[in-house]
């Protein structure tokens, strides 16, 4: 199981490698390079499937109600 992503704001672009949670889904996520508070996106489950290069450990081992 991959547990970093990096995470690209979709407003302006930054790139940030992040750990993630194994017990929970993060929900919101402030981008270091424009202090936006990220959302997931509609049908995803957190920021990480939403806006990362890997998905959230819950979505990796196939647990598609993970949160």
């Amino acid at each position: 199981m991959i547990l970093e992503s990096t995470l690209t704001c979709p407003i302006c672009g930054h790139k940030a490698k992040e750990k993630m949670p194994t017990d929970a889904c993060q929900f919101f996520y402030e981008c270091a390079g424009c202090k936006k508070l990220l959302k997931p996106l509609a049908g995803d489950c957190c920021v990480f499937c939403s806006y990362g290069d890997v998905p959230c450990p819950p979505i990796q081992s196939g647990d598609t109600d993970c949160c």
